[in-house]
């Protein structure tokens, strides 16, 4: 690493300011004197290679956490990594540096989804910071490669990339869009240790990422792209980042324009520098030399940002470097050939992925379909064909895409009758014709079908980013946890004529958050949430509805009736999510039906003598303090795959010889101000029926800790309860 480091700073030193001040911005002008080529930082990889033409596309972020499925999450993650290569190969051969054409990708999106109104919360990993940090860690190691992570390197940086990932945005960031780029997200010590910062730090200092993205708004008064706090004393102090930091884009200029921090862009250029922030997305970087001129920025702290810039080009092997071992490594990925981009073995991946994201949230009995004794099958509503509920956001272009409608097709060999029902969002299909006007035609299709499919939901134009994809409503945010009236109205016209005609309805349900399907009132046979499913989610669908596939996802969100939510723009976490609220729900994080049955046993042992974690490092903290043994079996009639999800609910008593005041204790035994529960562990298993597993789940010291309102991380003794599937077990420390 030194060499690296060196070869960075000696690079650098021959630059003239100038020519440094054009590498802190996210379109990188060339230095050919020195044989560095433009460069455009500017790249998206969510759920495949994005905006960069044709590649493979996955399930949206928050599909691919309903898998549970650490492992298939890096598979996937190092297949989008090759394609990357595949493509930056063979348009950088061809001098083409665009954006959207680079190895450094802006993913993964580890934010909390804390408000399921949020537009961009399916492009996370839900609202558990444990998954979250899981997810985002296998995300990261898949993308920057595996083959690059030491055994025990714990607490060192990578030496060589296959591509750069990003965490983002940092930090305390998920809504409204609409004030995002002026909000003040206020967030108190514990929430930020317990909810916003643990998949960050985990992102650093486990996955080693070499990049995170600073958000829009500011966190508790600071401008998070120019917060002391957040860089300065927390990622790159406390944490030891040593990668390099990048605005959100034209965040920078928000410092001035909304957030009334600075008054020129220039003070504002120097704000970002001076906490950490190497890179600009945006423009508000070309004041930097006036900002020079000015003294508001030395220029050994620009030499310093362009330097942690040259490094990952390095790690990369866009640069030149003194170590000819590292560039060797390099050069494996340099081969990759464009052919590995798009491949049969990709879309089958992208497949398996559809097939696990799937959650039944309900079934009578209907599912699976048997189609030998199905003659019509009747298909309705707006997301049936719709490409965009594949897509998501963020997301590539895919070569042949199977929409809901089409794998039907596949699937079943008699006949299927098809009807649109209803606009995705607007009162009719015509602009000429009345209201309602393909609810006659919606009513025929199910009176003349042995079974109805009903397909609902939402795209990124009703969910998404503040003006990324045209949103019709609250700049991307979701109005409310209902879907639109034209879909409602849909529902009930189908439900009353299945109901008066004996006919069973199935609900498929495409969206990247939780909807209140209470509207249903029970009227569906069976209701199935297949989120943004990827280029292969209509095979998936078949797949699950035919019983090809028993469905084994689970939520990685809470599904709430509307209404019941705080107020958005509060960021307690108080009342929010699975694990604080404490209200009736429609469907509990963590739920998922099969077609199939399984009983469990569980057993617990203390693995190891606890300390309190103000004396060990975060490496000690994630060691196992717990040892859960779950004994799953498959008792029903069909092979399927179950997702065992462990728990823990502390009940500790009060701690001994300790230097925490009597006030302090009492608040933190306060159940009112801790978690309901917490997942601690999660494991997928794949069980032919009859067969059993045994599988063992460490539990960290981590997860057995308690967040005192100070923020700091304690462990006391006592009583811990540890639940998996219907089995709970009883551990008590001294």
């Amino acid at each position: 690493m030194a060499n690296l480091t060196e070869d960075a700073r000696a690079l650098v030193a021959k630059m003239t300011i100038e020519e440094v001040a054009k590498q802190l911005k996210y379109d990188a002008e060339a230095v050919e004197r020195l044989h560095v080529p433009a460069y455009n930082w500017w790249n998206e990889a969510l759920h495949g290679v994005a905006r960069a033409g044709t590649a493979t596309v996955f399930p949206q972020a928050i599909g691919l956490a309903a898998m549970f499925d650490e492992d298939l999450l890096t598979k996937i993650a190092e297949v989008i990594a090759t394609e990357a290569r595949a493509k930056y190969n063979m348009q950088s051969s061809l001098n083409d540096r665009d954006i959207y054409k680079g190895l450094t990708m802006w993913s993964p999106n580890i934010n909390i989804f804390r408000d399921q109104r949020w537009g961009r919360g399916h492009e996370t990993y839900g609202e558990d910071p444990y998954l979250t940090s899981r997810l985002g860690v296998a995300f990261i190691k898949g993308l920057q490669g595996l083959e690059n992570y030491a055994e025990d390197a714990e607490g060192t940086t990578l030496d060589t990339l296959k591509v750069a990932a990003c965490a983002k945005h940092y930090a305390v960031h998920s809504g409204p869009e609409s004030k995002r780029h002026s909000f003040d997200a206020r967030a108190t010590a514990k929430d930020m240790e317990e909810t916003y910062l643990p998949a960050f730090e985990a992102a650093v200092k486990e996955g080693k990422v070499e990049a995170v993205m600073g958000a829009y708004n500011r966190t508790n008064g600071e401008p998070c792209c120019g917060s002391k706090t957040l860089i300065e004393e927390k990622l790159r102090g406390e944490w030891g980042f040593t990668g390099h930091f990048v605005s959100d884009c034209w965040a920078i200029k928000d410092f001035h324009e909304n957030h009334k921090i600075t008054n020129t862009p220039a003070q504002s250029a120097a704000l970002a520098l001076n906490a950490g922030c190497d890179l600009n997305c945006g423009d508000t970087y070309l004041c930097i030399l006036g900002a020079l001129k000015d003294g508001l920025i030395t220029e050994a702290q620009m030499r310093k940002a362009c330097e942690r810039l040259m490094k990952t080009r390095m790690k990369l092997g866009i640069l030149e470097r003194s170590d000819a071992a590292a560039m060797e490594k390099t050069a494996v990925y340099d081969a990759i050939s464009y052919l590995e981009n798009d491949t049969k073995e990709h879309a089958g991946l992208a497949l398996t992925a559809a097939r696990r994201s799937i959650v039944l949230l309900q079934n009578d009995g209907t599912l699976p379909l048997d189609a030998a004794k199905l003659e019509t099958i009747g298909v309705i509503g707006p997301t049936a064909d719709l490409v965009s509920v594949l897509e998501g956001n963020y997301n590539g272009s895919a070569s042949e895409y199977v929409t809901n409608l089409e794998g039907i097709r596949r699937g079943f060999a008699g006949r299927i009758l098809y009807s649109l029902g209803a606009h995705l969002y607007m009162d009719g299909t015509s602009d000429l014709a009345k209201p309602d006007d393909r609810l006659s035609e919606a009513a025929a299709v199910v009176m003349h079908s042995d079974v109805t499919i009903l397909c609902l939901g939402l795209d990124a134009t009703i969910e998404g980013e503040e003006g990324d994809t045209g949103n019709m409503f609250a700049s991307g945010d979701k109005t409310s946890l209902l879907l639109p009236a034209s879909q409602l109205r849909l529902a009930e016209c189908v439900m009353k004529t299945a109901k008066a005609a004996g006919k069973k309805v199935i609900v498929v349900l495409n969206a990247g958050s939780a909807i209140d399907l209470s509207f249903l009132k029970g009227d569906a046979a069976a209701i199935l949430t297949c989120w943004y499913s990827g280029e292969r989610g209509g095979i998936a669908l078949a797949d699950v509805l035919f019983g090809k596939v028993s469905p084994s996802g689970r939520l990685p969100v809470t599904f709430y009736k509307d209404g019941e939510q705080p107020d958005f723009e509060d960021y307690s976490m108080k009342n929010r999510t699975y694990r604080y609220f404490r209200g009736e729900v429609l469907y509990p994080f963590g739920y998922g039906l099969s077609y199939t049955h399984f009983t469990y046993a569980l057993s617990g042992k203390i693995t190891q003598d606890t300390v309190p974690v103000s004396d060990c490092d975060y490496f000690a903290m994630q060691r196992p303090a717990v040892t859960l043994t779950v004994t799953v079996k498959n008792v029903g009639d069909l092979d399927a795959e179950e997702v065992i999800l462990a728990y823990v609910d502390k009940c500790p008593a009060e701690k001994k010889e300790n230097d925490l005041s009597d006030a302090t204790i009492t608040a933190a035994l306060d159940p009112a101000n801790q978690p309901v529960k917490s997942l601690c562990a999660f494991r997928r298993v794949a069980l032919k029926r009859g067969e059993e597993k045994t599988v063992t789940l460490p539990v960290s010291v981590w997860s057995l800790t308690t967040v005192l309102e100070t923020g700091k991380r304690i462990f006391l003794p006592g009583e811990y309860i540890f639940t998996a599937g219907d089995q709970n077990v009883n551990l008590k420390f001294e």
